[in-house]
């Protein structure tokens, strides 16, 4: 499939109506978080009130009062009690948490899943053999749909931004995911049935009792309604100590058994293996594709001139052996990342083309909002920038571009916003981080995410392997530079650590200056220092004999650093779901007597972009439709041929349920009649043109009001009479 430049390609509203329209939606939903509250505090002093009548009544009845009073006290109480079910209606209604588009979101849900699944989008892997969780396989329109996906990120990403991309093993030794930090930190908090040793997540126990009681419990207090908002918002900052108190807490169980639940503990989430036969080569597969990247930047950065900024991508499968899989798509064992390595200067973290994206205004969560317990709100990226909010210009392009991306792809504005991590979120080394999240019918979803990871990468697999993963500057003249000079005396070094010297050496070699001042300091106040070396895995003592540090003045014809990484990370399976989520609607059939399902899947994503019908069985018409056919098939369109006698209409609905987005119906031998899936309008077509208008229309060229404007409009209460 061909595209064109993406910034031509992005058909939204006019800014100021786009603006206007999110504008309104945020006013919306602090209303609404106004409204919930006023309701909630109502309720409780109802609940007061009916509590206080209630008492009425039943001291009325002990003492055999006038049956008169009696009646009167039990009319008083009910109408109290009507009252109250009308603040808790209210209350549901005011909780956008619990519908999607109006309808409870676990009937959407079903209605969807069913869907996708009878229609084989994607079904349980292994299915025959019960299946086993986390693991799935997409049928031949979720292919089609996964493939569209990947093709227009490539567009929008490799070839936009001339990324040099790259495919490497699945199989990733240990010894580059012990120098990445995985093999140690890579890690959920689990806990157990003390009973059975069934295991669970423990964040994701502790959200689902924060948010079912945000959803049912109508009797909440509005402080308690805060404090578990408060605890949604913090999840991912809690140590396991914060964890398991909590759990304690709110008395949470297992969910199965009701069995008391062990302390949280980490369980590293990598697949391990063995690379070889004779099983001495220790590996897992990899939970992330960037290392492949990272272990490469030397060669790549040989192949692009030896110059930087420049970015290099890697789409492939990744591996998580989850603790408790769940929600279909959005959390799985096996899955495709698409991510992107972006190294730069990190004296310069400008962009080129930042001001492509710097007038963009879409909704933001920085960290204040989110500690305080307040909602996201809209933010002008090119604000967020200049006030600080987004540490850099580079890392605010990807925002941007991520932004553009997902709301092509058909991702709705309005359900979509970028949350900034939380200081004790975000590794030590990371400068910023964000992730582009998606809400859906199970909440706030993450599916990319936009960190500057500075240069630990690129540092630690230089200090694991010994090779020098650096960028250089050449200066027009030499320069006069404080250089610091860091020199261990390997003599010492080797007579205190024997057979771990090479490893302290090199890790004392590729200390920073920040580092190497305060190690410099701390011998000369007090003779020694406690030294970190990763590579043994803990702390070793280096006293003031072992190691100088010192800054020289030096001329030097070229600066030599280490990049820094700006690093985008889509989680493809999860924009999937999220985007068939907010596809999916359904409408009354013709008759009124039945709801037909709809996936309004833009084009571009579109599996099959467009179906053929011979109106009725004819010879002549059938000819004509693979005709069509042959020409589609010959321009590159995704297209079905359907030349069965079913009525038009439940050929129609057939195709509208995979998200086909227009329908050539052949009606005569010279002209046909082109189908749009939302709106059902139709347009006369001569054949010769039929095939040129489709991929217009799908490759972006023109929208389908063009190509209403430039052909005649068709009515037929024939070809509509059983939609």
């Amino acid at each position: 499939m061909q595209f064109l430049s993406s910034s031509s390609r992005c058909y939204l509203s006019p800014p100021s109506s786009a603006f206007t329209l999110r504008r309104l939606f945020t006013s919306l939903r602090a209303t609404m978080g106004s409204s919930e509250e006023l309701l909630r505090k109502t309720l409780a002093e109802k609940l007061t009130v009916i509590e206080s009548q209630g008492n009425i009544v039943r001291d009325l009845k002990s003492s055999a009062s006038d049956k008169s009073a009696l009646d009167e006290a039990i009319k008083t109480l009910n109408a109290l009690k009507l009252e109250k079910s009308s603040i808790e209606q209210q209350l549901l209604a005011s909780s956008s948490s619990s519908n999607v588009g109006g309808v409870n979101k676990e009937v959407f849900r079903k209605n969807l899943v069913n869907t996708l699944e009878r229609r084989l989008f994607y079904i349980p892997s292994f299915k025959i053999y019960s299946g086993v969780a986390g693991l799935y396989d997409y049928g031949p329109p979720g292919c089609a749909v996964k493939s569209n996906v990947l093709a227009f990120w490539r567009q929008h990403f490799v070839l936009e931004e001339n990324m040099l991309e790259v495919d490497c093993p699945c199989v990733t030794p240990e010894v580059v995911l012990k120098a990445s930090g995985h093999v140690d930190k890579f890690t959920d908090l689990m806990v157990k049935d003390e009973k059975t040793g069934t295991c669970y997540r423990a964040d994701h126990l502790l959200k689902d009792f924060c948010k079912e009681k945000l959803e049912k419990d109508l009797s909440l207090s509005v402080e308690k309604v805060q404090e578990l908002k408060h605890v949604l918002a913090m999840l991912d900052d809690f140590s396991p100590e914060q964890l398991g108190s909590k759990i304690k807490e709110y008395g949470i169980v297992a969910p199965e058994t009701k069995n008391a639940l062990s302390d949280p503990y980490p369980f590293n989430l990598m697949f391990q293996t063995s690379i070889g036969p004779s099983g001495t080569i220790p590996g897992y597969m990899r939970p992330e594709t960037a290392q492949g990247i990272f272990v490469n930047f030397k060669d790549l950065y040989y192949y692009n001139g030896s110059k930087l900024p420049f970015a290099a991508a890697q789409i492939g499968q990744a591996f998580r052996n989850e603790i408790s899989p769940r929600q279909g798509l959005l959390r799985v064992r096996e899955f495709t990342l698409a991510e992107i390595e972006h190294f730069v200067d990190p004296e310069d973290k400008s962009h080129p083309k930042y001001s492509e994206v710097v007038d963009l205004e879409f909704l933001m969560f920085p960290r204040e909002e989110q500690m305080t317990g307040k909602d996201a709100v809209n933010l002008r990226l090119g604000d967020a920038v200049s006030n600080g909010t987004v540490n850099n210009e580079t890392l605010a392009y990807f925002i941007g571009r991520v932004y553009l991306f997902l709301t092509q792809l058909g991702i709705s504005k309005e359900r979509l916003r970028f949350r900034q991590h939380l200081a004790n979120e975000m590794a030590h080394y990371a400068a910023d981080c964000w992730d582009a999240e998606i809400e859906c019918s199970y909440g706030w979803i993450e599916c990319v995410g936009i960190a500057d990871r500075s240069a630990y990468d690129l540092r630690a697999h230089s200090e694991k392997s010994g090779t020098p993963l650096v960028a250089h500057e050449k200066f027009s003249a030499p320069k006069e530079v404080e250089k610091l000079v860091i020199t261990p005396v390997k003599k010492e070094l080797g007579l205190a650590f024997k057979g771990n010297q090479k490893k302290i050496v090199e890790a004392l070699e590729a200390m920073d200056e920040k580092e190497a001042m305060e190690v410099k300091a701390a011998l000369e106040s007090k003779g020694e220092v406690e030294f970190q070396v990763c590579t043994l895995g803990k702390a070793v003592t280096i006293k003031s004999n072992m190691v100088s540090v010192s800054k020289e003045i030096k001329k030097e014809h070229q600066r030599v650093f280490t990049p820094s990484v700006i690093e985008p990370s889509f989680g493809i399976g999860r924009i999937i779901y999220c985007l068939f989520e907010h596809s999916f609607y359904t409408r009354k059939s013709k008759a009124g007597d039945e709801e037909l399902n709809v996936f309004r899947f833009p084009p571009v994503v579109a599996p099959i972009k467009c179906t053929v019908f011979p109106l009725v069985q004819n010879s002549k018409y059938e000819a004509v439709a693979k005709q069509i056919s042959r020409s589609l098939t010959a321009a590159g369109i995704s297209h079905k041929i359907d030349i069965t006698g079913t009525s038009i209409g439940k050929r129609y609905a057939r195709t509208d349920e995979l998200g086909v987005p227009f329908a050539i119906t052949v009606d005569t031998t010279t002209t046909v009649t082109i189908r749009e899936r939302d709106s059902k309008d139709q347009i006369r077509v001569e054949i010769e043109k039929v095939a040129g208008v489709v991929k217009d229309v799908t490759d972006g060229v023109r929208t389908w009001p063009d190509i209403q404007w430039e052909y005649p409009a068709h009515s037929s209460t024939v070809t509509d009479a059983d939609e």
